[in-house]
């Protein structure tokens, strides 16, 4: 049998835990369903067509979204928008375009879908990685949602 430490020892920062349910995700997950944070699919400068969705839960390294575009598969890569609210003072990203660091709401990347579960006829929860964030708009991220209640 896998103790958790072995499982750490495979992969630096994962929080990996035995077969028994407990969590095995590198980040912890943040329950954002209550707020209604609508996500965009991206492309380019420009939103494509209506609201893809909304945040259902988030972390620093995946996004869980309800939506109505049931035609979403695992494997696939959706580039998406995300912009999230300043809160308690926290800006959830950082422009690093020019030499002085700028807070910013926003960010613009790919998500690798992992998941597509059906909620009911009409919507899916389409899960997975945000595959490109920096590192410095990841650890933002983390503590941006370390004010935000945990999913469960």
């Amino acid at each position: 049998m896998t103790t958790l430490h072995q499982y750490q020892a495979k992969a630096k920062f994962d929080v990996a835990v035995e077969p028994n349910g407990a969590e095995r995700r590198e980040h912890r997950r943040h329950d954002m369903e209550q707020q209604g944070i609508p996500i965009d699919r991206w492309d380019g400068s420009r939103r494509v067509g209506k609201e893809f969705g909304q945040i259902v839960d988030l972390s620093a390294g995946g996004v869980r979204i309800r939506t109505e575009q049931t035609t979403i598969r695992p494997d696939q890569q959706v580039r998406v928008r995300i912009e999230l609210p300043v809160y308690a003072g926290i800006c959830p990203f950082i422009d690093a375009s020019n030499r002085d660091l700028q807070p910013k709401r926003e960010w613009v990347g790919w998500m690798a879908v992992a998941r597509v579960n059906k909620v009911d006829e009409k919507r899916v929860d389409v899960a997975g990685r945000l595959v490109d964030m920096d590192e410095m708009d990841r650890g933002m991220l983390g503590l941006y949602l370390s004010t935000q209640p945990l999913a469960a």
